[in-house]
């Protein structure tokens, strides 16, 4: 079977960074023979990562494509520099990739593309600290939302919880610092903006979550944590751990399976392009 969506690479300027950022479009091909609104996936990178790595690095070219021309889907998968953490930074002002990714992005696309305008048709995931974004995003804008995933996400920002050597702890700290600060100062950025510590808005938003992580992930650990906070606070979710680690191997196997959740929630939604 042959698979023709369109990818267009479009800019998205941020008013509240002062700056040029671009993000990836996949449109289905029934988009350019339709009249209807289509459901948007938001796909975020992860750390050290650009807006263009779900095109270019999973193993097969060819997966965005596929995904979109399968589900009638548009995924659009932003720039989130290279340590960005899909926050708004305390410390940093020229950080503010919540603002830019649930505000801006998303109004630029809806009045770009024939989009479902409203929540019920827009769902967000992403890998390792996108995995983090899309679950930071969803939890503090359910009016945007109504579904979020995450694959090997960072869903501790306190790297202190990871299974990483001391090499790698030293490498990343300083990008960790610039947007949060020093780790173990007051306030406590990382805790504040962690998803782990966010299971009662998780709860009061009721939205419909898939998480994964693979068992010799570095950050399987805060994966199991936030599953163990779920359970216990009784909040529906889908949680998987599979063999592997933090590869793109493993995240061309993962995204098929956030897909077809989020599309058996936007068909009863009413979401979908039929």
């Amino acid at each position: 079977m042959a698979f023709s969506a369109k990818v267009d690479t479009l800019d998205v300027p941020s008013a509240a960074m002062k700056r040029n950022l671009r993000a990836a479009v996949v449109l289905p091909e029934s988009y350019a023979k339709s009249k209807a609104s289509y459901p948007v996936l938001y796909l975020l990178h992860g750390g050290g990562g650009q807006f263009s790595d779900w095109l270019k690095q999973t193993p097969d070219k060819m997966l965005l494509h596929k995904l979109a021309d399968q589900y009638n889907l548009i995924i659009v998968t932003p720039e989130g520099d290279r340590l960005g953490g899909y926050l708004d930074s305390p410390v940093q002002k020229d950080n503010l990739f919540e603002t830019y990714i649930a505000k801006e992005v998303v109004e630029k696309i809806d009045n770009t593309y024939r989009t479902i305008r409203d929540r019920k048709g827009r769902v967000i995931t992403g890998l390792s600290m996108g995995g983090h974004g899309a679950m930071y995003l969803a939890t503090r804008h359910p009016e945007l939302y109504c579904a979020a995933g995450t694959m090997s996400g960072v869903m501790d920002l306190n790297y202190k919880t990871w299974r990483i050597d001391p090499n790698f702890e030293t490498q990343i700290k300083p990008g960790f610092a610039r947007i949060l600060g020093t780790l173990g100062s007051t306030p406590d950025y990382y805790a504040a903006n962690s998803v782990v510590n966010m299971v009662d808005r998780i709860k009061a938003n009721g939205q419909k979550l898939i998480i994964d992580c693979g068992v010799d992930d570095f950050l399987i650990e805060p994966n199991r944590e936030l599953h163990r906070r779920l359970v216990y606070n009784r909040i529906d979710h889908d949680y998987t751990e599979r063999p592997g680690g933090h590869t793109w191997d493993y995240w061309q196997n993962s995204l098929p399976y956030h897909v077809l959740f989020f599309t058996n929630i936007l068909k009863a939604n009413g979401a979908v392009v039929q």
